[in-house]
């Protein structure tokens, strides 16, 4: 039970979980900072629109793509902008490739963003676009300005409340908090920061962080947990027991907040505070981490039970290029996070991964199914055709 279940789920919080969080601050503050700036960039330079859309996915996750979609939608950067974004975005997928082998994932994305611009640019070239002639849709998502516009950020709620009302601070139902001397602040403004981010994902913030402590120093064969476990905690192996707890705790996340993941509409794409960045951060790192679990805990039971070590599966040779581009059809990370996790395990080659990362498009084809049906179901298409390409000369180079 341990080795087939608890091990895996351990494994999932500990060897991806905890080094997604580590990742997904950094990044998500950055788009919290920078993204504004970036999405106005795609209209001020349309003919430069598939390298700059290519480059916005290049941070893990869905959100460059997705804001590249409503920018599209809205009519501002032309359809090769929209299909180099997808072909280059590795959805949620890129942070199980990142946690495992940040090198590798480097390499591919390199790989795959040469490849989105080169894709987009002959899209424009042959003067693809379904949406042709239709109107721009309205509302399309705030994420990125109009051109000819610079974003103004908002000043923040404490600092616009203080310099309106000297000496106090105002809390967020209305009523005053004293200033320095009468009360702190500060810690005032503590309390709302913690209140903003939420119980779940703070306690999930807290796991992550201990998590860490003891994932680094396994991770680099520094230390043995179950010897720290014997020694300090009566038995109890400390990587287990958070590997298991944070997984736990990722599912409850995992299913408030309906199976979704944080940026997966043009609204939610770009965070608008700090608070934010956590909250959407944490649940990046729930949804991962569920679908890591889901494919490590069926690998481990069916190698157990049946003896498959995955070279049963069409996944070699140019079956497997197919096939992986095929699989890139369905919307969502949710079924390339699994093709990931069975890649890093062996299950598949290169080649094949390649190809699904080329096809897929993550969760940026969702929104842009809901604003330019024609204009997604083309581009689901478009994309396959790069992934066996790009696949097949992979496969024949290796």
């Amino acid at each position: 039970m341990i080795e087939l279940v608890i091990r895996p789920m351990a494994d999932a919080f500990m060897q991806v979980g905890v080094f997604v969080a580590l990742l997904a601050v950094p990044f998500g503050w950055a788009r919290y900072r920078w993204g504004p700036r970036f999405d106005a960039a795609l209209e001020r330079h349309r003919g430069w629109g598939p390298v700059v859309a290519a480059l916005l996915t290049v941070p893990p996750g869905c959100g460059g793509a997705i804001v590249v979609m409503a920018v599209y939608a809205r009519g501002a950067v032309s359809y090769g902008a929209a299909v180099a974004a997808l072909v280059a975005t590795t959805g949620d997928a890129a942070w199980v490739l990142l946690a495992a082998d940040p090198v590798l994932t480097l390499q591919l994305k390199v790989l795959l963003v040469v490849t989105g611009v080169t894709t987009g640019y002959l899209v424009d070239l042959l003067g693809i676009d379904p949406a042709q002639g239709l109107r721009p849709v309205p509302g399309s998502g705030s994420a990125a300005p109009r051109s000819g516009t610079s974003p103004v950020p908002a000043a923040p709620a404490g600092v616009a409340l203080r310099e309106a009302v000297p000496g106090t601070v105002r809390a967020q139902a209305g009523g005053p908090v004293p200033a320095p001397g009468a009360g702190s602040p500060v810690a005032a403004l503590g309390v709302r920061a913690w209140q903003e981010l939420g119980v779940l994902p703070g306690a999930l913030w807290l796991l992550l962080g201990a998590g860490l402590l003891v994932s680094m120093p396994v991770t680099f064969q520094l230390l043995d947990p179950a010897a720290v476990g014997d020694e300090l905690l009566g038995g109890a192996d400390p990587y287990l027991a958070l590997g298991a707890v944070g997984t736990a705790l990722c599912l409850v996340g995992f299913l408030r907040d309906g199976c979704q993941v944080a940026d997966d509409d043009p609204d939610t794409a770009s965070p608008s505070s700090m608070a934010q960045v956590l909250r959407q951060g944490g649940r990046e790192v729930a949804f991962v981490t569920m679908w890591v679990t889901v494919a490590y805990v069926a690998w481990a039971l069916l190698s157990a039970t049946t003896g498959f070590d995955g070279s049963q599966l069409p996944l070699f040779g140019v079956a497997g290029v197919l096939v992986g581009a095929l699989v890139g059809l369905v919307p969502g990370c949710a079924l390339q996070i699994v093709f990931a996790g069975i890649f890093l395990s062996g299950g598949m080659p290169l080649s094949t991964l390649v190809a699904n990362s080329i096809s897929q498009d993550g969760d940026a084809l969702i929104p842009l199914l809901a604003l330019r049906r024609r204009s997604a179901l083309l581009a689901a298409v478009i994309t396959t055709l790069p992934a066996l390409v790009v696949g097949g000369a992979l496969l024949l180079l290796r």
